[in-house]
């Protein structure tokens, strides 16, 4: 029988961690537990894998960084500070760029850890899927090796996530609108990721706490490439043609606020005393556009850093919680009252 870490720790009653501190030969832990450990393990024949390796055992003290687009600010701002955060507690990395599609997942992730990596960083919060037969491929990994969700939230042993409360953030940000006299605002989002559902969520929420329930008119899914920010601004103009009106716009991506800001100025609007933008990830795209963007930082640097600290801690056999989560912040410029 193959017996993973993660076997170890269901027949032993105890948990990964712990399981891990013995195969550290850790002092802090419990004779009896030591002995409930140590006897799964004889009767099983445990050869330790990768994971075990990882905390300690021959670690090759290599960490797999997962991402679906490298050329996208946000992932790539992120795989920057984790590589540079890695790299200066000893570990070095290797980074696949996964693509969106669930079976390229599945595949890079089988291909990551036949490297016989110590732990897996999947960065983004499209790895989550809210079809459960489709986060198989995250419970099989985290059997073999800890899984650091960035940007998402899971429940499965042996995963750790680090996010930040888009809900909130984006409640907040629909609320400000709402409360500097807009109540028209249009939703625009990208994706249907963990995070952009999250977001949506926000939007829908700050709306109906301020009475505003018709909302479905306003909120409305860009299909295309967010680099083409001309056809952003045709997406706009094409609502506004057909009818739509609206004073405000909430974006989940700070590049389609830049195709608002562009509709805004084809169109002779002044920003923001007729339309009002918010963005969102406050990325530099924010300051490359006149007026200035108003956007939520999603604080990536705070996460990222607790996400290594995380890991470091799990690698080292100590417990940790399951999920950290931090507040995003409005960061006002010039689209905004």
């Amino acid at each position: 029988m193959a017996l993973t870490i993660y076997d170890i720790s269901k027949k032993a009653g105890v948990s990964i961690a712990t399981v891990s501190r013995v195969l550290n030969g850790s002092d802090n832990v419990k004779a009896s537990t030591r002995e409930k450990v140590m006897k799964v393990i004889e009767e099983y024949d445990y050869r330790p894998n990768a994971f075990a390796r990882g905390m300690g055992l021959h670690s090759l003290r290599t960490i797999g960084i997962l991402c679906a687009d490298s050329s996208d600010m946000y992932l790539a701002r992120a795989v920057y500070l984790l590589e540079r955060e890695l790299h200066q507690n000893g570990y070095e990395s290797l980074l696949c760029c996964t693509g969106y599609e669930l079976a390229e997942r599945k595949e890079y992730i089988r291909l990551i850890l036949s490297k016989k990596v110590d732990s897996l960083i999947l960065v983004g919060s499209h790895y989550v899927s809210d079809v459960e037969e489709e986060n198989e491929y995250i419970r099989e990994a985290a059997q073999q090796v800890p899984v650091m969700l960035m940007n998402a939230s899971y429940r499965c042993p042996n995963v750790y996530c680090t996010l930040s409360n888009d809900y909130a953030s984006m409640f907040e940000a629909t609320s400000s609108l709402i409360r500097a006299g807009i109540d028209d605002i249009l939703y625009l989002y990208d994706s249907n990721s963990y995070s952009a559902t999250r977001k949506l969520a926000g939007y829908k929420a700050a709306m109906k706490n301020h009475k505003l329930q018709n909302t479905a008119p306003l909120i409305h899914y860009y299909g295309g490439r967010t680099d083409q920010i001309n056809e952003i601004t045709a997406f706009l103009q094409d609502l506004a043609d057909r009818g739509l009106s609206f004073h405000g716009v909430i974006t989940s991506d700070d590049a389609l606020a830049i195709g608002a800001v562009k509709y805004g100025v084809q169109n002779n609007l002044r920003i923001p005393q007729d339309l009002a933008i918010i963005g969102y990830n406050n990325s530099m795209l924010t300051q490359c556009t006149v007026p200035e963007i108003t956007s939520v930082d999603n604080q990536p640097d705070k996460i990222t850093h607790q996400l290594i600290q995380t890991l470091l801690g799990v690698l080292g056999g100590e417990e940790k919680p399951a999920e950290y989560m931090f507040s995003g912040k409005l960061i006002k410029r010039q689209t905004t009252p």
